[in-house]
């Protein structure tokens, strides 16, 4: 056997008996430990970081004993780690989308040679120069997915990418960042010299009429064992998975036609290839249809790639029967900016090209003028011009865009404007909403301007005569006549939040500093507009360290190409964040209707954002408001609530706290029957607080019931504890015992614990909040060292035992008792049951005084302050017995004695032993006229006298003497006696204790 064979079996077979010293990821040289580890539903780390890992430590260059740096040796240890690599690939079906997303090229180049390696392909030859069908199916299938992946990331890299934010600067990352860029670049410069072979190859593939297979974790298993095993296996097509020849095809298609597709930019004749080779891909789709387990297309992309190749390659050549999308591009790619305008014009009666379409034209336009094409300038205000009457005529907005480039109008501007205004218009056939229009257009741009002979050439304008009335134009002109250029923008209507002209410049200084304090949106516009005339340099987002917006949200705002919509955009919504948080809520409704009317122009995604913000700003507003006096929410808040809760748009970035809030409304409203019953399925699964929400709302529903038929009782209690739970993580040391264990918050629960306690702190339904503490007081009481329990309503509906006790973390739960019925306290403070729970706490603690506080306020607020009778619910014995516990050792005996007399049997071996104590901290004495009892006092009496005290055994024998406890009363005046007693006491020992 060759040294090569042997490293391989000793790697395979070994199986070191205690992990090594040096790195996690040296856990899983042995293959089982992989493997269990990647079966995991969530493996941590994820197979991409497995794999970056193992080839990082294969490649990591070795120190002769010169200190000379020598490449990585080729040893057993790095053979199998290039080996684990490759099988945590096999285990992703070497999914080129799932590894380009997630690895580097350099690392997924360095994992495809291992691959071309591992298959037996001949190291130095060139791939075009093999013949694919004569090749065993692994082999074949390893070149493809090279070639596949080498035209991918070409494809790929001729995309503009966005410049990460870049952080404090560490010299460290910095140079590792360079080493990378480096690499990447040079391996991209040898893969776009062997372009052409690649496409060669991939063409060559697609003459193939067997399936292929690739590799997979058993196979790559067997060639560690020996290679030469395994050659004829593979060459049987019986090793591997399989991949039908159409999935094979529909691949390469497609990857073909991109890389067409991108050389067109330089050669437009191979267009006419990329169209064939993405038709070809949507037919071999229809074939495999729903069967394809390995063949993964963005059929979205695909159809923008065909509607692409439509307008590229037209199927006739004569003008005539060209569509608008076809004469635009000729006219773009031939320079023949004009005949775009004229296009764009015509287009105006037809509505034929979409506004979409349009817009994408004036962006590609803006991106040559800002490369220094000055000439476009005039382009492309005459495009952005056309598209603003189309945007009229439809009823939209006027876009930001126009506004800056009508900044500072000029003749041939205007001119041109009233041009575009009249060949877009039939009068005689156009409905009375788009003259309405038309003529609201003309009115607001005569008074945006502030020369008057600009306004009197739209006045004077056909147009603008036939549309406009006698009156309304005569009226228009005295008021611009009149007006001063000082007031301009202070006494002009205002219709439309994108019709308002910028003012006269000032200082930007001063123009930031209006910005931060502004919270009108109409005026934070127009000082963006004029910094931005000023300075097309500033990020205008970042003036202010306090705007705040959430990261979900700021990734997709801070993506807008427009650097002013941008910052509009950011500012409106952080500014309306902010009110929103200091309850300023009618200014933030202004920001976010602003910033919504902005964004629905240009963004579903940003628009449906807006929408989620409003519905929780909605909220909000109702809890703060009329929600606080009981009145309930409209049915259409209601409504909007349960969109959300149902919404499966993809792609929309979702804040956790409005769910949190949504669900919380829902149980705060008592909308239990929802919960219950109405909330679809896919809702369950998807979102833990909707889940959460149902047993919550199914527990208070199934309250009254029998015990036995509270199931979802059963079911909640299950939930929490799962989310109380911890996990255990064993440290071994050298000799492999279990040196340490370490616990952490277990992951399996449906939320964090942090999570639910955040939860329940926007819940305000008092039966909700009853639950939920009776929940967590019964857990914890569960716990096998516990003292003293604490009692809370409907604790008997939980379970009253735990399988395994170990695994939760009491803790926590008794945190989060103490924080919960603090938080219920804060809700509503006169809620006995909670001030038990809290007094409970307190006494569970020793904080015997603290204790008797909210025992006492307990009776107090169910009782009119001691002036009824303390329901017998509320002061049950056990309650009083840690009263007389609590007063016991604060050493006021005389207390004791008397809260003796408070239980169903008095408790006289209790109160006897608390008179004996001399050593008392209560007024003594001066409490004997709060007994009632005459077998207490006259023990008092014969214990006085004992000692010797005269003048205190004159006071209890005047306690005795009342007649209202004469024995021979009768049972209602004893009663009377006693009540009338306890409320006296029980006010003197509040006003001791409050």
């Amino acid at each position: 056997m060759s040294a090569e064979a042997a490293d391989r079996e000793a790697a395979t077979s070994s199986r070191p008996c205690t992990p090594p010293q040096t790195s996690w990821f040296e856990f899983l040289l042995e293959e089982s430990l992989l493997e269990k580890h990647l079966r995991k539903p969530c493996p941590d780390p994820a197979p991409v970081q497995l794999i970056v890992q193992f080839l990082e430590q294969a490649s990591k260059p070795s120190v002769n004993e010169q200190n000379q740096v020598q490449p990585p040796p080729d040893n057993k240890r790095n053979r199998i780690l290039k080996l684990l690599a490759l099988k945590v690939a096999a285990h992703l079906k070497w999914d080129l989308d799932i590894l380009e997303k997630s690895l580097s090229v350099p690392v997924l180049n360095m994992l495809l040679n291992e691959l071309l390696c591992i298959s037996k392909v001949p190291p130095g030859t060139k791939h075009v120069d093999m013949d694919l069908a004569t090749l065993p199916p692994t082999t074949a299938m390893a070149i493809l997915l090279y070639n596949r992946w080498a035209i991918r990331t070409i494809v790929q890299s001729s995309f503009p990418v966005k410049q990460a934010k870049p952080g404090p600067p560490q010299l460290s990352v910095m140079n590792q960042m360079q080493q990378e860029k480096e690499l990447t670049e040079n391996i991209l410069k040898v893969l776009k010299e062997q372009a052409s072979d690649s496409i060669l190859v991939l063409e060559a593939a697609l003459k193939l009429n067997k399936d292929l297979y690739v590799h997979t974790m058993r196979t790559l298993d067997l060639l560690a064992v020996e290679p030469g095993m395994v050659n004829g296996e593979t060459e049987s097509s019986t090793a591997g998975l399989k991949i039908r020849t159409e999935e094979m095809q529909c691949q390469v298609c497609y990857d073909l036609g991109a890389a067409y597709f991108q050389q067109g930019s330089t050669n437009s004749a191979v267009y006419e290839n990329a169209r064939e080779k993405f038709f070809r891909t949507k037919e071999l789709i229809a074939e495999i249809g729903s069967l394809s387990l390995h063949c993964t297309i963005d059929e979205k992309r695909l159809a923008g790639y065909c509607q692409a190749c439509d307008v590229l390659v037209p199927s006739d050549s004569t003008s005539q029967q060209l569509t608008p999308y076809s004469q635009v591009h000729i006219c773009l790619r031939s320079g023949n900016y004009q005949d775009v305008v004229k296009i764009f014009i015509e287009d105006n009666l037809t509505f034929s090209l979409p506004i979409q379409f349009r817009q994408s034209v004036l962006r590609e336009l803006f991106q040559k003028a800002q490369q220094g094409n000055e000439a476009l300038d005039e382009i492309c205000f005459k495009v952005c011009a056309c598209n603003t009457v189309r945007d009229i005529l439809e009823g939209r907005a006027i876009s930001v865009q126009f506004n800056q480039l009508f900044l500072r109008p000029n003749k041939e501007k205007i001119d041109f404007l009233l041009e575009v205004c009249s060949r877009s218009i039939n009068l005689e056939k156009a409905s009375d909403s788009l003259k309405g229009n038309m003529a609201a257009f003309l009115k607001n741009v005569c008074l945006g301007l502030e020369d008057l002979q600009y306004v009197f050439m739209i006045s004077s304008h056909e147009l603008f005569i036939t549309l406009l009335k006698d009156e309304e134009r005569k009226l228009l002109v005295d008021q611009m006549r009149k007006r001063s250029p000082r007031v301009n923008l202070c006494i002009k209507p205002v219709t439309s939040f994108y019709d308002i002209p910028a003012s006269a410049s000032v200082n930007i200084g001063q123009l930031e500093h209006q910005l931060i304090l502004s919270v009108d949106p109409w005026r934070i516009r127009q000082i963006l507009i004029e910094l931005h005339g000023m300075t097309s340099e500033r990020q205008f987002w970042t003036v202010s360290n306090k705007w705040e917006v959430p990261s979900v949200y700021s990734g997709v705002i801070l993506g807008i190409k427009d650097n002013l919509t941008r910052d509009l955009v950011y500012i409106l919504m952080a500014k309306g964040l902010h009110c929103s948080t200091v309850k300023d809520f009618s200014h933030a409704k202004q920001l976010f209707a602003a910033c919504l009317e902005l964004v629905t122009e240009f963004s579903p995604k940003l628009r449906q954002v807006m929408l989620n913000e409003m519905l929780l700003l909605d909220i909000h507003t109702h809890e703060a408001g009329t929600g606080q006096s009981g009145e309930r929410p409209p049915s259409d808040l209601i409504s909007r609530v349960r969109g959300y809760l149902e919404m499966r748009l993809p792609d929309i970035p979702l804040r956790q706290v409005i769910a949190e809030e949504c669900v919380a409304f829902m149980l705060n409203w008592r909308e239990n029957e929802y919960l219950t019953l109405q909330v679809p399925a896919f809702l369950l699964q998807n979102n833990p607080y909707v889940k959460l929400g149902q047993l919550l709302a199914a527990t208070c529903k199934e309250l009254p019931g029998p015990k036995e038929s509270r199931r979802t009782a059963k079911d909640l209690w299950e939930v929490v504890v799962q989310i109380c739970s911890v996990s255990s993580q064993h440290k071994r040391g050298n000799d492999g015992r279990v040196s340490l264990i370490k616990q952490r918050e277990s992951t399996l629960g449906i939320m964090y614990r942090s999570e639910l306690l955040s939860f329940i702190k926007k819940l305000r339904e008092p039966l909700v909040l009853t639950i939920i503490l009776s929940l967590f007081v019964k857990l914890h009481n569960v716990r096998e060292d516990i003292v003293n329990d604490i009692t809370a309503e409907h604790i008997s509906i939980w379970p009253s035992s735990i399988p395994n006790l170990q695994s939760v973390d009491f803790e926590a739960v008794a945190i989060t008792v103490k924080e919960l019925v603090r938080y219920a306290l804060s809700i509503n403070p006169n809620t006995h049951s909670w001030l038990i729970i809290q007094a409970d706490i307190y006494f569970a603690t020793n904080q015997y005084s603290a204790a008797l506080h909210y025992y006492l306020q307990a009776g107090a607020v169910c009782s009119d302050f001691f002036n009824k009778a303390v329901p017998p619910d509320v002061y049950t014995d056990q309650v009083i017995k840690r009263m007389i516990k609590c007063c016991s050792l604060l050493n006021c005996h005389t207390q004791v004695a008397i809260l003796c007399q408070f239980l169903r049997e008095i408790d006289y071996k209790t109160a006897f032993k608390s008179l004996q104590e001399q050593n008392s901290h209560d007024a003594m004495d001066s409490y004997y006229d709060y007994i009632w009892d005459v077998t207490i006092l006259e023990y008092l009496t014969y214990l006085h006298h004992k000692r010797g005290e005269t003048d205190k055994r004159q006071i209890a024998i005047k306690a005795i003497g009342q007649t209202e406890l004469n024995a021979s009363n009768p049972e209602e005046v004893l009663q009377l006696a006693a009540q009338r007693r306890k409320k006296k006491f029980l006010q003197a020992m509040a006003k001791l204790y409050f």
